[in-house]
This record gives C-alpha cells, structure tokens and sequence, in this order.
C-alpha cells in the first residue's frame, strides 16, 4: 500500500501519540511534532500531502502558523483539530486557508472521513480533464500553476480558491448553483462550510477588483455569477 505522508501537530503527547498511531495502521505515515516552531521546521523540510493543525499550540498558535506554512507551500490541504468550536473561530480558520475544521471531542472514523474526502478533493484535479487556462476580463487564469495574472501581477491561489474559481469560469454569465459548488469542493453542504465559501467569493472580488469589467455577484437563492 502506498502511504501517505501527514504532518501532525497536537501539543497533547498522548492524544498525538494516539492519533500517529492511529493513522499508521489506516496506511498513513503520520509526523508528529508538539510546538509551532517544530511544526514549521518540519513543514519545511518534509514533504506532505496534508496537514492536520491543533489550533492551541505552543510558541506559535494554528493560525498564525498556517499563515506561514501557506507562505511556503500554498497548496498542502490544511485540517484544523481544535476544542475551540466558536462561529468565529471557524470563519478564522477558513480565511488562513484551512480545507476542514473537526473539533474535539471527535471519533477516529470521523478523522479518518475527513482526511480521505480532503485528499481526494485535492488530488483528483491531476486526474481530471480541464482547460489549461482562462480569460476573465484583463485577468489570466492558469489552472495548472492555481495563478491568477493581471500584467506584471501574480496571484498565487490556494488550491479552494483555485476550484471554486473554476468551477465560477465553466459557468461564466450563468449561475453556478451554491449546493452544487458546495458538494463539489467541500463535499458536505452544512453551515459551516457555507460560510467558509462566502469567504472564499470575497477573497475571489479582492483578487479581480482591478478590472471593473468584472463581477461576482450573488444570486438570491441560488447561488453566484461570474459576469466579464
């Protein structure tokens, strides 16, 4: 079986210990570190498919430490494992990146759903058939390197933004229904990821905001339109 790589950050040495354990018998290969600055390092130096991120950790919280692992590897699926189960901390989490959030307590099954719907998320798009780029207004969209290019400028998306932006050109001046781009990207359509897309639409305006020409606009009911 091939394994996947997976780098675990818990500060707890017993549930991490657990959780490394866990996840090498399901065909993982679990790296577990128990302080932000550990995590970083790691980050850097390893290669992994995906990230699991306590968001208390020591020296350096989840957040701030998913800021800077964006910073150097932008496109690895980020989950986030926290007791905190706030409406805000949630949205906090979504706008650093992160491609699922579970709270504690929670069952290994649960962990386990998680991680195989992120992945495949993620990595499905290697397989998939799709226009290499495309045009919207002044703007560039190269789907192969998540670039969005307006002259001299480079955006480099992450790999939600660059999906749901996709999936908004293959519906261009037409609606992109919310369920269905719900389903298609973050597989459950429940409230919290709701949110985490109306995230995703603002960061996608700011992004385009430089060609007037262009709009994302909402579609009472229904979902959003990317008109250009």
């Amino acid at each position: 079986m091939e394994r996947k790589n997976i780098l675990l950050a818990e500060d707890d040495e017993n549930l991490g210990s657990l959780l490394q354990n866990y996840l090498t018998v399901k065909g993982y290969e679990a790296s577990l570190f128990t302080d932000g600055k550990k995590v970083l390092e790691g980050f850097k130096s390893g290669t992994f498919m995906l990230s699991i991120i306590d968001v208390m950790m020591p020296l350096m919280d989840g957040f701030e430490l998913v800021r800077e692992m964006r910073k150097i590897k932008p496109d690895t699926p980020v989950i986030y494992l926290t007791a905190r189960n706030q409406k805000e901390d949630v949205i906090e989490g979504f706008i650093t990146g992160a491609d699922d959030y579970i709270t504690k307590p929670f069952s290994m099954e649960e962990l386990l759903y998680r991680i195989e719907a992120v992945l495949r998320r993620s990595y499905a798009e290697k397989n998939e058939v799709r226009e290499d780029s495309y045009t919207i207004g002044n703007y560039l969209f190269d789907t192969v390197r998540q670039t969005l290019s307006l002259g001299d400028q480079i955006i480099k998306l992450t790999t939600k933004e660059s999906e749901l932006l996709l999936l908004l050109c293959q519906h261009k001046n037409s609606v992109l229904e919310r369920n269905y781009a719900l389903r298609t990207i973050w597989i459950d359509d429940n409230y919290f990821n709701a949110r985490s897309m109306d995230v995703y639409i603002t960061k996608l305006r700011k992004y385009l905001r430089n060609d007037p020409t262009i709009e994302i606009i909402n579609v009472h009911g229904k979902g959003y339109k990317l008109l250009c």
